[in-house]
């Protein structure tokens, strides 16, 4: 059985899936794209206490290195077969729906070796481009990242990124935590000042000084916003990192109702234990209910 843990940024995803690995002899598997990264730590909220238990992909390329989903795909299938040939469960945790998917269902990828140059195209443009191959598409038109990809994907692989894919290729169990969308914004908003006392600034500054402008920088949110502020060209502009964190929470909550079968649980933040206990015993059951 692999368990799955999804949802927006900020929900909890990290804290549960500690603890679910601490009770069913669990090892976590990072599926976030930006926390595949050295020395982006603080605006991507990678773990900083893992409290001993085995946390893959994490922390894996430099932030001059290329890594795509299909990079993703063939990595977290070898680290599922080697966490379950050690007796453990697999525990795949993060908020890059298009990861999560790409590992569990039956995509078919080829190596991304064109990667074409949409530089001189703007947004409405390359959005004019995939509607004509993909009119159905899901993707926002401001998006760029995800309509270059699927630009891309149909160029290497002929078909369409989006298309359905929607047979399991493992005993899975994808467990989503969710939330009022007031409470998230609040609590995206309070971890962005928390990262302002962790660092962020500092972090962003490293960044900079480095002159590496790679996707893996660029994608980030936390990084290309606070530039200017180091140019010399503006004020520290935390209110847009907190936008595009809860604008980016929206997305992530319609592609994971639209792309999976999620299970969904509401956090109870006055006692998260509660919410902890929850999902445990629900996945206890389930593997109970499945052994019969």
């Amino acid at each position: 059985m692999v368990i799955a843990i999804v949802g927006p940024t900020g929900v909890g995803k990290t804290d549960l899936s500690i603890f679910l690995a601490k009770h069913i002899n669990g090892e976590i598997i990072n599926a976030d794209s930006t926390q595949i990264y050295k020395d982006l730590d603080i605006a991507t909220g990678k773990v900083k206490d893992t409290e001993g238990v085995p946390h893959h992909l994490l922390s894996i390329k430099n932030i001059t290195e290329d890594y795509s989903v299909y990079d993703f795909q063939k990595d977290a299938r070898e680290k599922i077969k080697e966490i379950e040939s050690k007796g453990k469960v697999p525990i795949l945790v993060g908020g890059t729906g298009l990861y999560v998917k790409a590992c569990l269902y039956d995509y078919n990828f080829t190596q991304s070796t064109i990667k074409n140059d949409y530089s001189n195209f703007t947004n409405e443009q390359l959005y004019e481009k995939l509607l004509e191959i993909d009119p159905k598409t899901d993707i926002h038109k401001n998006n760029r990242q995800r309509v270059e990809r699927a630009l891309d994907y149909y160029t290497n692989n002929t078909e369409l990124l989006s298309k359905k894919h929607s047979k399991l290729l493992y005993e899975s169990l994808i467990i989503g935590l969710t939330t009022e969308r007031e409470i998230l914004y609040n609590k995206i908003n309070s971890r962005v000042d928390t990262m302002l006392k962790e660092g962020l600034l500092e972090e962003v500054k490293k960044i900079y000084d480095s002159n590496i402008r790679t996707k893996a920088v660029m994608t980030p949110i936390g990084y290309k916003e606070l530039f200017p502020y180091f140019e010399g060209k503006a004020a520290p502009n935390i209110d847009l990192i907190k936008q595009k964190s809860r604008n980016y929470a929206k997305r992530q909550y319609t592609w994971f109702n639209n792309q999976m079968e999620v299970n969904w649980f509401d956090v109870n933040y006055e006692n998260f234990e509660q919410t902890e206990k929850d999902v445990l015993n629900f996945i206890k059951a389930t593997l109970n209910k499945d052994s019969n």
